[in-house]
């Protein structure tokens, strides 16, 4: 029997502008580094913080959608990691259906492990991000 289907997450949000033109980026790839998927999406205008939990909401939900059964995300912003892993509370009213929905979908895979990176270590979903709202496209 195989083992179960892990997938790797990086996830980020870009917007120009707070609120501005955003967009987010998901690299996806297996557990030993090899690209699964390069996924981008345009929001039209939202803060950083809504981008940063689409890209994690779309990221969780087409690693859901192979059937993966383990998940790790990576993401440059402090503030999405804390709030999920419950260090932070979710004070803005915008964020707080995204955070439960984020939570919803964290607790469908059977191992969901979620850590804070530096910028430079998230540059594929950084780039990605930045290509949705430079060509205001998603390729979702």
């Amino acid at each position: 029997m195989s083992a179960p289907l892990a997938l790797r997450l990086h996830v980020d949000g870009a917007s120009r502008g707070n609120p501005g033109q955003s967009g987010f980026g998901i690299h996806v790839t297996d557990p030993d580094g090899n690209e699964v998927a390069s996924l981008f999406g345009y929001l039209g205008t939202a803060t950083n913080n809504v981008a940063e939990y689409q890209a994690l909401l779309h990221g969780l939900r087409f690693a859901l959608g192979r059937g993966a059964a383990a998940v790790e995300v990576f993401s440059d912003s402090e503030l999405l990691v804390r709030q999920l892993e419950g260090r932070y509370r979710v004070k803005n009213a915008g964020l707080q259906p995204l955070h439960r929905e984020a939570q919803g979908l964290l607790a469908r895979f059977a191992s969901a492990r979620i850590a804070h990176v530096p910028r430079e270590k998230n540059r594929e979903a950084d780039a990605l991000a930045n290509r949705a709202v430079d060509e205001r496209a998603s390729n979702l």
